[in-house]
């Protein structure tokens, strides 16, 4: 996923004009190409300072830069702040992924979503939400599309609509009762919003779901998670149905589906693609809606959507790290079906589920069971054990957002060493588990 560096641009862009703290990990022509292209991929791993007029960007400024000689390159916000940089006030550089502002918008959605989990919008509206989380109803709404692609209202009523189908399901009270106790302001909103959800009445829906047994789906999120056009939607799923893992993941000709975990929230996700409005629709059925945040992340992590698929490689990321990294330690080959050890290790330490979906029937392991896990129990080599065993001793702090940087890059790369993985594999898997453009 490196942009391709033609030549000419490779030298004039290896100027005088490099700053010392980046000379040893950033390449000035990688740089300067990610800022030519407006790379996202690189949002947050660099910034560009002018030193004509001391400003600094992000790599995604939409003020393009004309010279490179007139450019100096910063690991961080802060380094080029303390330079004597002023930010750009067209890109916002110190709000950018990694700074504390950018981690603080996400901490406003998460907290928003668990005050919705609780009912704050049963009785209320978005401008009491967002004086609840300290900021205006216009900005909270802009955080939720940018981070959830739904609105506060929308995530709500999936709320309302999911405890009142489960009451219907599961309790004797009246069709009164369940609104009032899901959060409804009256009959008539109930009414309306189930038969938009289902289709059918309240009393319809309790009459079709007492007659379903164990294997009911349970109550769908739905998000549209937008990309920028194009993305080859039928080679996305062939790459990942060609390495699928048997009860982990389902990938057919049109939908890729897997059971999730993070943290204590269990559930599966299902992803397709509206090409008309550029974005993928996923669907969640997940135990705790204040996950639901990095679920999107990740999927977007999942399907790249965030590049620009012009300037990439045909190279998706993937779910997780633990998983991925596991899986090619265990000898999944670049395409083709994980081995019969990892199949092992998944029946063996993975937590089952029941879903609604044929062929998920397990979680991945947590990487606090993998790190005391007997892996010799099932046949994997010493050599191995110990790798999987230091990697998920690793990444056991790091599950729910993980985010590159050099030590956990440093960590990975001497695991991977040591579990003798060929140099091409670690970098595939360097691209796809941790993001590295």
């Amino acid at each position: 996923m490196v942009p391709a560096i033609h030549r000419r641009q490779s030298e004039s862009a290896r100027s005088d004009c490099v700053n010392p703290a980046l000379d040893t990990e950033f390449d000035p022509a990688i740089c300067w190409q990610a800022m030519t292209t407006r790379d996202r991929r690189f949002d947050g791993r660099f910034f560009a300072g002018v030193v004509t007029t001391k400003v600094y960007c992000r790599p995604i400024c939409p003020i393009p830069l004309r010279k490179p000689e007139n450019v100096t390159w910063f690991p961080s916000a802060s380094s080029a702040e303390a330079d004597g940089f002023r930010p750009c006030r067209r890109c916002r550089p110190h709000t950018s992924p990694g700074t504390p502002a950018w981690h603080g918008t996400l901490a406003v959605v998460s907290r928003a979503l668990r005050l919705i989990e609780a009912g704050a919008m049963n009785h209320s509206n978005v401008e009491e939400l967002a004086e609840h989380v300290g900021i205006g109803s216009r900005h909270l709404r802009r955080l939720f599309a940018e981070h959830l692609g739904a609105a506060p209202i929308q995530i709500a009523n999936a709320r309302r609509v999911r405890i009142a189908r489960q009451l219907l399901k599961d309790s004797s009270l009246s069709v009164n009762q369940v609104a009032s106790s899901a959060g409804f302001q009256s009959i008539r909103q109930f009414n309306h919003t189930i038969r938009s959800s289902f289709e059918k009445s309240p009393s319809e829906l309790r009459r079709d779901q007492s007659s379903e047994g164990s294997g009911s789906r349970g109550e769908e999120i739905r998000l549209h998670l937008p990309f920028r056009p194009p993305l080859d939607w039928p080679a996305m799923l062939r790459f990942f149905r060609e390495r699928s893992t048997p009860g982990i993941e389902a990938v057919d000709d049109r939908c890729y589906r897997r059971t999730i975990q993070i943290g204590d929230a269990k559930g599966v996700i299902e992803a397709t693609s509206d090409r008309n409005a550029s974005s993928v629709i996923l669907r969640v059925r997940l135990s705790r809606l204040d996950s639901l945040i990095h679920v999107a992340q990740r999927v977007r992590r999942l399907f790249d959507l965030g590049a620009d698929p012009s300037k990439m490689s045909k190279v998706p990321g993937a779910w997780d790290a633990l998983e991925t990294v596991v899986l090619a330690i265990l000898g999944q080959r670049s395409a083709g079906a994980p081995s019969a050890t990892a199949v092992r290790l998944m029946s063996t330490f993975g937590e089952p589920i029941e879903t609604s979906i044929p062929g998920l029937t397990h979680l991945f392991p947590l990487s606090e069971v993998l790190a005391k896990a007997d892996l010799a129990s099932i046949g994997i080599r010493p050599a191995k054990a110990d790798a999987i065993r230091a990697l998920a001793a690793g990444l056991r702090d790091d599950e729910i957002a993980p985010r590159p940087s050099k030590g956990r890059l440093s960590m990975v790369a001497r695991i991977l060493v040591a579990s003798g993985l060929s140099e091409l594999t670690s970098l595939h898997i360097a691209r796809r588990a941790l993001g590295e453009p």
